[in-house]
């Protein structure tokens, strides 16, 4: 699948990819200064409980640049949001496995525990569902934008109106006029 600027913007899906971006923006931007505002050692492995994960300086700091581009995202909207959102809940499934590889060793420099791990695949399937939402399904409607620039011909006969019918013999149906 390609994600273009050129696609076509429908404003209701624009708001759902906006008040996504939002909102998760707000909550990663709200965990990571919590961390940062408890001054967290840097590069600490072991990390410290803030909102009930494990967290250190560096993890505190990507949440805080991570929350940035999010609501930067819901500030352009449209097609932009729903691509940040697509890219950036991919990013924190693959996060949420690497972490999950480098649990227990000296390279978890993010300080992860398994809460994290799991916090970061519930994330980042929420925050790419905002993104693909109307946008990447098998079903989407036929009046959905991206059906229509995916369809072009389909779109064109489907919005086209119907041929007009003349009467045939004893007022039934006849053919088109």
């Amino acid at each position: 699948m390609k994600l273009h600027e050129e696609l076509p913007v429908d404003h209701r899906l624009s708001q759902v990819y906006r008040v996504g971006a939002g909102l998760c923006g707000v909550a990663l931007l709200v965990f990571g200064a919590l961390g940062l505002a408890d001054g967290l050692p840097f590069f600490s492995t072991s990390g410290e409980r803030i909102a009930g994960l494990s967290s250190n300086g560096l993890l505190s700091l990507v949440s805080v640049v991570t929350a940035v581009v999010l609501i930067a995202g819901a500030v352009i909207g449209g097609n932009v949001a729903s691509t940040v959102n697509i890219t950036v809940g991919t990013l924190f499934v693959l996060s949420g496995f690497v972490n999950l590889a480098l649990l227990d060793s000296s390279a978890n420099v993010l300080a992860f525990r398994i809460p994290n791990v799991l916090f970061s695949f519930v994330m980042g399937l929420v925050i790419a569902t905002f993104g693909m939402y109307g946008r990447v399904s098998g079903k989407l409607p036929l009046d959905n934008p991206y059906w229509q620039h995916r369809h072009p011909r389909q779109a064109e006969r489907s919005t086209a109106p119907a041929p007009a019918h003349r009467a045939g013999p004893a007022g039934l149906p006849g053919r088109p006029a």
